[in-house]
């Protein structure tokens, strides 16, 4: 599966070193394993809602640090969603955020506000509300994240059939020609 981010470790020191325990754990790396929305793994796609996080939560001079925390370990659940495990209760758009935070609490010492942020990120499938505004903020990069994921590789997909690359270049002529 290919990446859809790209390299931050020359562009952000300080975000790196905020997640740097995490990047390095042997079961945050297992996410990798993991697709997420298409071809973006679980890794990668908490990895770029962390730094949204990052850099939207220190701009507005909110709590930062817990909000890169808690946006990087938010999916860790480590199993195959699309897949129906027996021993799983539930849909999983509405268990996966405890699965993350229990996993997230087995391996780390989280402050109360990440344990809120990887339970409730998925506000509004969920009825809770975030506690914080870096919840809100974790809920809506989520969201965004997901959508330019599916998006990419729905665009590169249609774009790959001729027939479709022949429509979208006869739409565009039909629009300037109209304008």
């Amino acid at each position: 599966m290919k990446p859809l981010i790209k390299d931050l470790s020359n562009e952000d020191q300080e975000f790196q070193m905020i997640i740097k325990e995490f990047v390095e754990n042997e079961t945050v790396q297992q996410m990798k394993n993991y697709r997420q929305h298409y071809e973006t793994t679980c890794f990668d796609h908490c990895y770029m809602a962390s730094y949204y996080c990052y850099l939207i939560c220190k701009k507005y001079h909110l709590d930062y640090i817990s909000a890169t925390r808690g946006a990087m370990l938010h999916d860790l659940f480590l199993y195959d969603w699309r897949v129906r495990q027996p021993d799983r209760k539930g849909l999983h758009a509405f268990t996966h955020g405890k699965k993350a935070c229990e996993n997230a609490c087995k391996l780390f010492d989280l402050n109360d506000k990440e344990k809120d942020m990887i339970i409730k990120h998925m506000w509004p499938v969920t009825t809770q509300f975030p506690k914080s505004l870096e919840g809100f903020v974790l809920t809506f990069v989520d969201k965004y994240c997901a959508i330019s994921e599916s998006f990419e590789v729905c665009k590169s997909r249609l774009f790959k059939k001729p027939s479709f690359r022949y429509a979208y270049l006869f739409l565009s002529l039909i629009i300037i020609r109209i304008g």
